[in-house]
């Protein structure tokens, strides 16, 4: 079994926000991976989309025949619904944080019309990003010792990613799991809720957004009991 890690919107280095729950999966035989995102600027061009985010992370899946979890959280959700269809190797899906979106849907479907509070918008230049001053208090309450380092891999991202909607889905035909965050201030856990209801199954944790930096070794206990 392996673990592909699909992060969130506006940060970079998925590696490095997976770092502690992958450390624990490791010492258990189970290998990760956390694809780049072209559209948070990880590959050095800008202006590329979620299209581009898809075909990055759907290179990943199908480079091995490895049985597959696919973890996607927040914005990333968005990308393993197109990503993992037709790709034999993916046995569940887990959303954290995240959406089950249907064929016609986007980020804008599950969010009010205005930008949230903790997001800078900057139309002319294509681009949004989280404010650096309310990352700790809004996404990392509950491990601001992670905050520094966390500060560091904010990314600007193209701001198309926003509208373009999903063409395809994969948890319609693939087992799957949301993960909620009763303590995220991010998106609020009732709202969380509403959207795991396409979920297969629904697992609640007292976490903030980032559950796998803040309570790691229970998101590894949950990748470590799915039926793969």
């Amino acid at each position: 079994m392996r673990v592909v890690f699909v992060h969130g919107a506006c940060v970079r280095d998925g590696a490095w926000w997976w770092h502690r729950t992958a450390e624990l999966l490791a010492a258990r035989g189970v290998t990760s991976v956390a694809p780049a995102l072209p559209s948070c600027g990880e590959t050095g061009q800008a202006g590329l989309g979620l299209d581009d985010d898809v075909a990055a992370v759907r290179h990943v899946l199908q480079g091995s025949d490895e049985p597959t979890v696919v973890v996607g959280h927040s914005y990333g959700g968005i990308v393993i619904a197109e990503a993992a269809v037709g790709v034999s190797a993916v046995r569940h899906l887990v959303a954290v944080s995240s959406y089950l979106p249907v064929v016609g849907e986007s980020l804008s479907t599950f969010g009010p019309p205005e930008p949230a509070p903790f997001l800078d918008v900057d139309p002319a230049a294509g681009t949004f990003g989280v404010r650096p001053g309310l990352l700790t208090e809004t996404f990392l309450q509950d491990c601001p010792e992670v905050a520094d380092d966390a500060l560091a891999r904010l990314a600007r991202q193209t701001l198309s990613v926003v509208g373009q909607p999903v063409q395809v889905t994969a948890w319609q035909d693939v087992p799957s799991t949301y993960l909620v965050c009763a303590q995220d201030r991010g998106t609020p856990a009732a709202a969380q809720r509403e959207f795991a209801r396409r979920a297969g199954t629904v697992v609640e944790l007292d976490a903030g957004h980032h559950p796998f930096l803040s309570r790691p070794r229970e998101v590894a206990d949950l990748l470590l009991g799915l039926p793969v």
